[in-house]
């Protein structure tokens, strides 16, 4: 009785064991991907600072991160390239070159 007793207290605990194991891989798996997609995140906002400041001159950015559209009345809408893909909205004023942003969000496929 005693015998039969240690062993299903040795199975409960490698049965803990195993889950415990299970647990800590999913969080890792977790923690990882959430540190990926931050810098991706951070890339893209990086990205679309870049085309933000030289937006003023459009010509000279040539192959750019982010594509560029008109959205009338010196508006545009800018959107970088690679995922996630995010989007700003900013207003040109032609008389200083200064660009200030209206609306960011990040569209989703």
């Amino acid at each position: 009785m005693i015998i039969a007793w240690v062993l299903s207290l040795l199975v409960l605990l490698s049965t803990l064991v195993a889950h415990l194991e299970r647990l800590a891989a999913l969080e890792i798996v977790a923690v990882n991907s959430y540190i990926e997609s931050h810098k991706q995140l951070i890339a893209a906002e990086k990205s679309l600072l870049e085309c933000e400041r030289n937006l003023s001159n459009i010509a000279a950015l040539g192959n750019t991160t982010c594509h560029i559209q008109s959205a009338g009345k010196h508006h545009w809408l800018i959107s970088s390239k690679d995922k996630p893909v995010l989007e700003i909205l900013v207003h040109l004023d032609l008389k200083t070159n200064a660009v200030t942003r209206l609306n960011w969000r990040q569209r989703f496929e």
